[in-house]
């Protein structure tokens, strides 16, 4: 059975999960939008933004604060600082998860934070904060009670959900975890009748690599970007 989503909505994935699944995490204003404070530092101004959009964003991010464009295509007016461009690409998942392991998988929630924060810093998968685990489920695997894995969701736009935050201890690695986590992550995005998606920096070959070995194929190529608000 082929999945019938509308692939459109990955165009504006934050500005979708903001209006939708994350309304409750997040502010709006017009087309723009961002995440609370300790969720995501993520904002957007939609697909096709205007000058009142730039203006709508600024007004809710405040004077000299940071804009952090997630894959926006727009680039703001001349009076917003550049911060930092990093390219990247959006991949979309199978729409059936092959056969593998079982992961000896715990959800992880509130009361694992502090590991959650330990195992990001030492690994750095990408943005992730206090509360980050609100945007959705998290999965991680323990050795000896120490938490040495994780992957979760994070964006949720109408019918899709991101797997993010997928990351190993160096000392762990060559054990399969990050495989076997993010595919009982999309088998339960799956059973939900969505399909999954994920982003992953342009240098990142080998995690690319892993992700099509998964069945992940890449729908476009985006552009992170951060700048300041005029100050």
């Amino acid at each position: 059975m082929t999945l019938d989503h509308d692939n459109g909505v990955l165009d504006d994935p934050v500005g979708a999960s903001l209006r939708g699944a994350h309304a409750h995490l997040g502010h709006t204003l017009g087309n723009t939008g961002l995440y609370r404070s300790g969720v995501a530092t993520f904002a957007t101004v939609g697909v096709d933004p205007g000058p009142q959009e730039w203006r709508d964003l600024a007004q809710q991010l405040g004077r000299g604060e940071v804009a952090d464009m997630f894959s926006c295509d727009s680039l703001p007016p001349r009076d917003w600082a550049p911060l930092f461009a990093l390219e990247g690409r959006q991949m979309v998942g199978p729409e059936r998860v092959g056969h593998t392991e079982t992961a000896p998988a715990v959800e992880l929630g509130a009361e694992s934070v502090p590991e959650m924060l330990d195992l990001v810093a030492r690994t750095r998968p990408g943005p992730f904060w206090p509360r980050t685990h609100e945007l959705g489920t998290y999965l991680g695997i323990r050795d000896a009670g120490t938490l040495v894995a994780m992957a979760g969701e994070r964006l949720h736009p109408p019918g899709w959900t991101e797997i993010s935050a997928v990351c190993t201890d160096p000392e762990h690695r060559g054990h399969g975890y990050a495989a076997r986590l993010i595919n009982e992550l999309v088998a339960r995005i799956l059973a939900r009748g969505e399909r999954p998606f994920l982003h992953a920096a342009e240098a990142n070959t080998g995690a690319i690599a892993l992700y099509e070995r998964l069945g992940f194929r890449t729908r476009r190529h985006v552009t992170f970007r951060g700048f300041r608000t005029p100050s």
